[in-house]
């Protein structure tokens, strides 16, 4: 079965990139032939680099630059993001992306983007045996693997082991929102109880 697995997540990353021109199956990016290809190299790229470069995943790039985050992914690391593309993003109510780009927003924000992203290079062959990973905003994130793929707070893995310098990406098909803060009455509540 893991072996099935692997096979179908690797088939899933290949085809969710490649595109009518010579594409990486990698990141998506153009080359001129099949050897350029795979003479193509990603880890020169950093996270952001990489993202930019696939073309689909601008709302999460501009998000990761209004919370602050952007230089962090481009520089820090290693990191393993877990990106939802534009159409993730499109997925939300309606003037929610909005909403979290205001300036006021900025740290409910960032603890969104962070609850996508996991300290360390986290592959997929290493993912499918997780049931779950705490994220740089604190919380755990549940993993699901079976034989019709991996979930990750039941939002589906398209494509995974997008190789950039400082990690790596793996593709989801929607926005993961962290648990709500515990309030401050609820503590003391169970305290008291």
């Amino acid at each position: 079965m893991m072996r099935t697995l692997m096979t179908a997540l690797v088939a899933t990353s290949t085809l969710a990139f490649v595109s009518p021109a010579m594409a990486c199956s990698g990141c998506g990016c153009s080359a001129a032939s099949t050897a350029k290809a795979k003479d193509h190299a990603h880890d020169k790229k950093s996270i952001v680099e990489t993202a930019a470069a696939a073309g689909k995943f601008n709302t999460l790039l501009a998000a990761a630059k209004a919370a602050g985050l952007a230089e962090t992914l481009a520089e820090g690391g290693p990191f393993t993001v877990l990106a939802p593309t534009d159409e993730a993003f499109a997925a939300l109510p309606e003037g929610t992306v909005e909403s979290l780009l205001e300036p006021g927003a900025k740290d409910q924000l960032k603890s969104i983007l962070l609850y996508h992203v996991i300290e360390g290079t986290v592959k997929a062959e290493t993912v499918v045996t997780l049931d779950e990973a705490t994220t740089l905003q604190g919380s755990a994130i549940e993993i699901v693997a079976s034989e019709y793929g991996v979930t990750i707070n039941g939002a589906n893995v398209t494509a995974t082991d997008v190789m950039a310098s400082n990690g790596v990406i793996h593709v989801i098909d929607a926005v993961l929102l962290p648990p709500a803060p515990e309030t401050a009455s609820a503590e003391q509540a169970d305290d008291a109880g």
